[in-house]
């Protein structure tokens, strides 16, 4: 059947999607179609009789590739390209075209035709993914945390990033093309492990692993690997993608906080072993000097006994202190808390320091109160730690100030002192722990040097702050405190007191004589017959009536027979525990007495524990007399 030729001339001047048109021999355009028009964007009559170069950029005009094009295709008799071409409007599209020689039958050429499509989305879509490839490429090359790299499906190494390099050690030039085996210890390739591994990833798909790994040096390291299979569109293998952390630091630190756990425990145990001897000493002490008929240099030894084994006490407090900071685990109980109160009761405590340095000390408070909420404990601790700080860096002769007030919204304590100053460059360094400074002018129980350490943590626990000051050496120095206000306050002039000043300035307060209390009965029971038996005696010299019992089992029976006012408890026993001993007593019916724990254990937990147990009330050893007489207090409220 012979098909009419205006059906080929209807079929190339409807097709749209493709610019359809014939070249003369020189190039010049001599049919154009709606494709054409559609994708150029010229009408026929503005296109047809121009040169077919009209299309092209500046770029390839000049380097002459029409002329190319149309010379291969008259050589070839066809010749595709891709490029750049301009229409009309001058925008640019990507093109595919393909140019075809036209002859007659007797090899005479009559033209080309030129079919030309836009492949600018394609473009666009190759482009975006190269794009992300690259990024991707940029992204996997950036990592240094991870050792990022591909395998073929034989375990050979394809790519490999920069983390692997830091982590492995290895250049890419030194491994790419290397078997994945080299990273696995001697005895895991002779084991077989690596090919081992790539079996079950083929068959899995995806593998996660923990072991020991070879640097390029040797050295092993402990390694997290996750492993994945990667297979094309048809599901045909294509290699493996690895990604291995480093777990050195991990597992450094999971070794960091067993030997701080080791450490807590140790502290915990050490403080409670070195209370125990300390509580029949200073109970000894208590003894000896009550007792009549001591001469003045017996009287003086006591003195010694009783201020070394107080340094020692506080010895072990830091040393708690200490294991509370580095864990985090310093905490308050808070109350309204007078600060007036306590720069008096920090006063007191270093009065006998201050006197036996030869220094005066002088107190300017308000005569009303100064309201924060606080724990009044660790904020007498905090205040005393900075006058200790003071006596220790005076010398004999001089002065120190302590002074309260209310400032700029915040309680503001002071102390000053005309000591031998601090170095510009240590006025940071020195609220560090165990920083000590230089040898001390007076040693007043110097301790392990957390003082400041812990004075600062206490006034940040408490939302104020504490700073040092000083002009230098041999310019004294100032520390100031400044805390949260809790309430309205007035105030009134000031009050000064001072050792070795005029008559006229108020003393700073002396502890006042205690009155006897009334007799009570009291069990002490203690496994440590040294602590037990001086307890006792110092009970015994205030006037109370005692029984001693150095086990649980025992100190039952007497409670039943004794009916006692009070048990000082130790919580440490063997075979029954202070714990089980005070459940027993609180289950029996009618009276029952307060009970105190008196034990080395002094940590958070062993205090909430013993309070779960039924204690009344938690002390540590050594404990001394004004603690003591507290709880001789408390028994004279018996609970039913």
């Amino acid at each position: 059947m012979q098909i009419d030729p205006k059906i080929f001339e209807l079929l190339i001047e409807t097709v749209r999607d493709y610019a359809v048109f014939v070249l003369d021999p020189q190039g010049n355009v001599a049919t154009w179609n709606a494709g054409a028009r559609l994708l150029k964007g010229y009408q026929p009559e503005e296109i047809i009789g121009k040169h077919f170069s009209t299309f092209y950029t500046e770029e390839a005009k000049k380097m002459q590739w029409p002329e190319y094009e149309l010379r291969m295709a008259t050589l070839d008799g066809r010749f595709e390209d891709e490029g750049w071409r301009v229409r009309k409007d001058g925008s640019r599209f990507w093109a595919n075209v393909i140019i075809t020689a036209m002859r007659d039958e007797h090899g005479t050429l009559l033209g080309f035709s030129k079919i030309t499509r836009d492949l600018s989305a394609r473009r666009q879509a190759e482009e975006q993914l190269r794009q992300s490839e690259e990024r991707f490429r940029l992204l996997v090359e950036g990592v240094v945390d991870y050792a990022v790299y591909m395998l073929d499906p034989t375990g050979l190494i394809t790519s490999w990033n920069t983390g692997a390099q830091r982590i492995q050690g290895y250049t890419r030039e030194e491994i790419v093309g290397k078997h994945v085996s080299h990273f696995y210890t001697a005895d895991d390739v002779k084991a077989g492990l690596p090919w081992q591994e790539l079996v079950r990833l083929r068959s899995q798909g995806h593998l996660e692993t923990e072991g020991f790994r070879v640097r390029q040096d040797g050295a092993r390291f402990l390694a997290r690997v996750v492993l994945s299979s990667l297979y094309d569109f048809d599901g045909r293998l294509q290699g493996f993608a690895v990604v291995t952390q480093d777990l050195t630091a991990r597992q450094h630190a999971q070794t960091l906080e067993r030997t701080t756990q080791h450490v807590t425990e140790f502290i915990a145990v050490l403080a409670h072993e070195l209370r125990n001897p300390l509580a029949p000493i200073r109970h000894a002490v208590a003894v000896l000097e009550s007792t009549a008929g001591n001469t003045a240099a017996q009287t003086r030894m006591y003195q010694v006994i009783g201020r070394q084994s107080g340094y020692l006490a506080k010895i072990v407090d830091d040393l708690l202190d200490i294991n509370r900071i580095t864990r985090g685990t310093l905490t308050l109980q808070r109350e309204p808390t007078d600060l007036v109160e306590v720069v008096r009761a920090a006063t007191e405590t270093v009065l006998p320091a201050v006197e036996a340095a030869g220094l005066s000390l002088e107190t300017r408070l308000p005569e009303c109160s100064l309201c924060l909420n606080g724990d009044v404990g660790r904020l007498t601790q905090l205040v005393t730690n900075l006058l200790t700080n003071a006596v220790r860096f005076t010398p004999r002769g001089g002065r120190i100030t302590v002074s309260a007030d209310r400032l700029d919204g915040y309680l503001q304590i002071t102390v000053r002192d005309t000591g031998r100053g601090i170095a510009a460059e240590d006025l940071l360094s020195i609220f560090g722990m165990f920083v000590q400074g230089k040898a001390a002018i007076n040693r007043v129980g110097g301790g392990l040097g957390v003082g400041l350490a812990l004075s600062r943590r206490i006034a940040e626990l408490h939302g104020g702050t504490i700073e040092a000051h000083s002009r230098g050496a041999g310019q004294g120095s100032e520390f100031t405190l400044r805390l949260p206000i809790l309430g309205a306050i007035t105030y009134s002039d000031a009050s000064k007191s001072g050792a070795g000043k005029s008559g006229a300035d108020k003393p700073v307060p002396r502890p006042t004589a205690v009155a006897p209390l009334p007799s009570r009965r009291v069990l002490v029971v203690d496994d440590n017959h040294d602590a037990a038996n001086t307890l006792n005696s110092l009970l015994q010299s205030l006037g109370h009536s005692t029984r001693v019992a150095f086990d649980g089992p025992t100190a039952l029976q007497i409670a039943e027979q004794f009916q006692p006012d009070l048990v000082l408890l130790d919580i440490g026993m063997p075979g029954m525990s202070g714990y089980d001993v005070a459940r027993r007593l609180r289950s029996r019916t009618g009276t029952h007495p307060k009970i105190v724990a008196v034990t080395g254990w002094g940590a958070d937990e062993d205090r909430a524990r013993s309070q779960e147990a039924g204690f009344d009330r938690h002390l540590v050893k050594p404990v001394d007399e004004s603690a003591l007489r507290q709880a001789l207090t408390l028994a004279s409220v018996t609970t039913h």
